[in-house]
């Protein structure tokens, strides 16, 4: 085998997640789950930052701990950096300056991509944990602030209100939450029934994202779609095949 310089105290992790504080359940399809994803990841913690402190108190000083993250997820070696929750869009340029390997810190990084790849003649349709605390910021740290969008939130909802952006308990209704996803695309989608699109900006979403393609008849862009590709650029392998027999 080769010699290796060493240094990592983890080895293999091809993509490091930024990970806010949060007790609640993740199911498989969220980024904190990591049998979601057919690649090994590494996490790393951001104490003290939840959910309603990013939405809610988004100030210069949350920055700090979250380039520290990242420069020690790159210190072990991860190929590609992200984060826990669609609202570190805020963060995507500083965090992309402080470390030298990628990062998508925000699933919103696709919405210029979702809005080209379906002929760039619609809003992107942005469903969104919480509709109020979604800025033009936010869309112009990912390079999105030309691109027309039709946004929906869940703040108005009861189960994924009070779990994920109260962050008042732990237990929750997985049940309810998919119908409140639902009923909240559908709202969208009857509000700007011209979107060709549609990317989650929650990571909380992507759980649900097969039943809101069967819903809307979209396409769906999420956060494990962007790391499925993230992963696939930053560790490309040979490709194998058949060529016709050489001479």
């Amino acid at each position: 085998m080769p010699i290796y310089d060493g240094g990592q105290n983890i080895c293999g992790a091809s993509i490091g997640v930024l990970c806010l504080e949060s007790y609640f359940p993740k199911p498989p399809g969220h980024i904190k789950n990591p049998s979601s994803l057919p690649f090994p990841v590494l996490y790393e913690m951001i104490n003290g930052v939840t959910v309603p402190t990013l939405l809610n108190n988004p100030t210069p000083e949350l920055l700090e701990p979250f380039i520290k993250g990242a420069q020690r997820l790159e210190a072990e070696g991860v190929r590609a950096i992200t984060g826990s929750c669609g609202f570190l869009a805020l963060f995507q340029k500083e965090l992309a300056a402080a470390v030298s390997v990628p990062v998508f810190a925000s699933s919103l990084i696709q919405v210029p991509l979702a809005y080209h790849m379906t002929g760039a003649n619609a809003p992107v349709g942005v469903l969104t944990a919480d509709a109020s605390a979604l800025t033009p910021r936010h869309f112009e740290g990912v390079g999105a602030a030309d691109i027309p969008v039709a946004v929906q939130g869940l703040e108005h909802t009861s189960e994924f209100a009070e779990v994920i952006l109260g962050n008042s308990r732990t237990r929750m209704d997985t049940d309810l939450i998919e119908a409140e996803v639902l009923e909240a695309a559908r709202r969208l989608k009857r509000q700007a029934p011209e979107i060709r699109s549609l990317v989650l900006e929650c990571t909380d979403l992507p759980p649900y994202a097969a039943r809101l393609q069967e819903e809307l008849h979209l396409p769906v862009f999420d956060l494990t779609t962007l790391a499925h590709m993230a992963h696939s650029v930053a560790t490309r392998s040979s490709y194998s095949g058949i060529m016709p027999w050489s001479p």
